[in-house]
């Protein structure tokens, strides 16, 4: 299925024609994922793929969609980075209805704001490795502006992802900090207790192919593809590069950025979709992958191929690179805030069961009208990470500026989810505009699973 085009959904026979024909149906169930000859796994997807069928709508759109489970469990599909109303957001935590087993639910919503959204399982898995997440359910939700300048020659779909989840001590995510990175909620005496375990996973792709397995990229001399990537895994941070070539960041989230910039490398955790443009313009066969070459060698690649061209496909590690937000944002002022939020996070290393677990300010979820909004009202959430892991923080049914990030400031850049670095700190404003319960989470699953949640009320 590498890469992925544009699409329209599917046909799938609609459960209770009285109610007309819904826009997409997704029918959840078991089915076979060939990540490459003879490297088959068992997952849960839609429609029989992973990702599933790309949705795509126009900004504003009603669009109505019948979820079919064919499992054994009750399922969630949450429109990732929509703003839904709670019962439809497909997260438990907000009293949406769940899709019950073998049998279906509708749901219908507004397609708002435009840009480039996702839709996947919210279930909770704990120390099952074969739901939520874990699995094959995501796929791309395109919701199309109408004043989209459209310069760019091809359009692809890339997600990101690793499989066959397992039980770790090691954390294979983590890269080694820069010694110049500023810490500023590193904690003065260091926690010596053990680290517990993690999720760690031996195989990647990207959509449903290991590198060399699918079909390559192929391009001409010449053009702009516009690159839809998406992290749509469970656990992992993803740093990506095609060598020769810089990405021209247009979007993070979805949200067309104030000042595009070109970079050599694109840091993606779980959650976010960042949108660029290529310029094809040195002629070859290269490889797009992983920079972490266990990853890469392990699938986490495409082939980009030229026209006329026959050569080995080729990779080379990228020049030095620092991601940083704050480069695609302004120097702006922000209107002051009406309120603070402070956020502390926190691991218990190795906690029950052997698992790490989290901590909000000193509590695992639920946080019981602890955390509240007030309608129209300017938030500004600060968000300190006190441990040795990047956290990939998500809102749901809002969307939040980011103000700063580990003291360096920045303005303009709207996203959904922000990775906060190790001992860390980032500032968002949150304007409370959508009413109803607002679930806050890290989007690491086993992180989530394990306390990293909150729920915000409005007041």
């Amino acid at each position: 299925m590498a890469p992925m085009g544009p699409g329209r959904g599917t046909t799938a026979p609609e459960p209770h024609a009285s109610r007309g024909a819904a826009d997409f149906t997704l029918q959840i169930a078991p089915m076979m994922v060939e990540l490459a000859p003879q490297v088959v796994i068992s997952t849960i997807g839609y429609n029989n793929r992973t990702p599933g069928p790309l949705l795509r709508v126009k900004d504003g759109q009603h669009v109505s969609v019948d979820v079919l489970n064919e499992t054994d469990v009750p399922e969630y599909v949450h429109w990732h980075g929509l703003f839904v109303p709670p019962e439809v957001d497909g997260v438990e935590e907000e009293g949406t209805p769940p899709v019950p087993p073998h049998g279906w639910r509708r749901y219908q919503f507004v397609a708002r704001p435009a840009g480039s959204r996702w839709y996947h399982s919210h279930t909770s898995a704990m120390l099952d490795l074969h739901r939520g997440t874990y699995t094959g359910q995501f796929g791309f939700f395109m919701v199309d502006s109408a004043d989209d300048p459209g310069h760019y020659d091809q359009e692809v779909f890339l997600a990101l992802r690793e499989w066959e989840y397992f039980l770790s001590t090691v954390d294979p995510d983590e890269m080694a900090a820069d010694p110049n990175d500023p810490m500023p909620e590193k904690p003065a005496k260091p926690d010596l207790r053990p680290n517990g375990l993690e999720v760690s996973a031996p195989l990647f792709s990207i959509n449903d192919k290991m590198l060399g397995a699918g079909d390559p990229l192929r391009v001409q001399a010449g053009q702009r593809v516009l690159m839809r990537l998406l992290n749509a895994s469970a656990s992992q941070i993803h740093r990506v590069a095609l060598p020769g070539h810089k990405f021209q960041v247009i979007a993070l989230d979805g949200n067309p950025v104030p000042t595009p910039q070109p970079v050599d490398v694109i840091e993606i955790a779980p959650g976010e979709r960042v949108d660029a443009i290529v310029e094809m313009n040195n002629p070859g066969v290269w490889i797009l992958g992983e920079i972490r070459d266990i990853a890469r060698q392990s699938g986490l690649g495409l082939v980009v191929e030229y026209a006329n061209q026959q050569q080995r496909a080729r990779w080379a590690p990228p020049p030095k690179w620092r991601w940083d937000y704050t480069i695609f944002g302004t120097n702006a002022q922000h209107p002051a805030p009406d309120e603070t939020i402070d956020m502390v996070f926190e691991k218990v290393p190795g906690g029950p069961s052997g698992i790490n677990h989290w901590l909000v300010n000193g509590k695992e979820y639920p946080h019981e009208r602890e955390f509240l909004l007030r309608q129209g009202r300017r938030h500004r959430v600060v968000f300190h990470n006190r441990s040795d892991d990047s956290h990939p923080l998500h809102f749901h049914r809002h969307m939040f500026e980011l103000v700063e990030l580990n003291g360096k400031p920045t303005a303009g850049i709207m996203k959904d989810t922000v990775i906060v670095p190790a001992y860390g700190r980032a500032t968002v404003d949150l304007v409370a505009d959508h009413p109803g319960l607002t679930l806050f989470h890290c989007h690491i699953q086993h992180h989530m699973d394990f306390g990293f949640m909150a729920l915000f009320r409005y007041a």
